[in-house]
């Protein structure tokens, strides 16, 4: 028989966890669409009672956002212009009823390659706090998010935190997303760019990140290394359409063509890079 539990305490969901096999439901936007006209016969534990997992807080080295923090918590939030490009992607999750209820840590946990969160996260350096009976332990994001719909959380582990060093919240950063219309659409690409800009006027410090060109969203890290010391401006163009982008393994499906997806991808860098770069400053670049 199909059981329901909404504890308040942590631990108290942590001993649940650590019994028996449980879904955790935080928003649901994902949850109750996935099951169709499917009756529900997994063990339900719903979060929504634990008050502490939710809202942003800041410590001497970290921001941490709570797992269940919305994205309309995201969109109101006072941060540092290193996750504009978070609070962009914030605004395209869904609509405005779906950021009013869907959860930061469910768009991770949802492990989508087209999750709008992911890239800026990624290019903040993010981590994923993960809470058992046995402790807590952290993992970086691209070592969270395994595959399509796969992580890396284990039996009795629930995803409470999702943290962001502030030794990465430096610079500016913007998110591109393309899909064929506006809003409520799934991305056929999507970028996200955080840049430092110092005095000299030449990149300090990139962060770059495309996600729906490949199984997981990925950094460029070849991209980062060749832009890091150029002077900021338009002449950044060529070294994007030049790289080879290795990191990326787009598909074809019915959004578009692999061909489509990596030139599409390669403009909406170029973008979220000179967008970026254009907020930056030397006040932001890292000590």
């Amino acid at each position: 028989m199909m059981r329901y539990a909404k504890p308040t305490d942590l631990d108290d969901a942590l001993a649940l966890l650590g019994k028996t096999q449980w879904r955790v439901l935080a928003g649901g936007t994902d949850f109750y669409p996935a099951l169709g006209s499917k009756p529900l016969r997994e063990n339900v534990l719903d979060i929504n009672g634990l008050a502490g997992l939710r809202g942003i807080a800041e410590t001497a080295s970290h921001f941490i956002i709570g797992a269940r923090t919305t994205w309309t918590d995201i969109v109101k939030a006072d941060l540092p212009p290193a996750f504009d490009a978070l609070w962009q992607a914030a605004r395209e999750v869904g609509s405005v009823q779906i950021q009013n209820t869907a959860t930061v840590a469910g768009n991770l946990c949802n492990a989508s390659p087209a999750a709008d969160g992911v890239p800026p996260l990624l290019i903040l350096d993010a981590d994923a706090e993960l809470r058992s009976l046995g402790g807590t332990r952290h993992l970086p994001l691209g070592d969270f998010i395994l595959g399509n719909r796969r992580t890396a959380l284990l039996p009795g582990e629930m995803v409470t935190a999702i943290r962001v060093p502030r030794s990465s919240a430096v610079g500016a950063s913007n998110f591109q997303k393309l899909g064929a219309r506006r809003y409520l659409v799934i991305s056929i690409a999507m970028a996200a760019a955080r840049i430092a800009v110092g005095e000299d006027g030449r990149i300090a410090d990139a962060a770059i990140a495309v996600g729906s060109c490949s199984a997981v969203a990925k950094r460029l890290t070849g991209l980062e290394a060749a832009l890091r010391g150029l002077p900021a401006g338009p002449a950044l163009r060529d070294i994007v359409a030049e790289a080879r982008l290795a990191e990326l393994a787009p598909i074809d499906d019915v959004r578009g063509t692999a061909e489509y997806r990596l030139d599409a991808a390669r403009e909406i860098v170029f973008r979220a890079v000179m967008a970026a770069s254009a907020h930056s400053g030397a006040e932001t670049v890292v000590a």
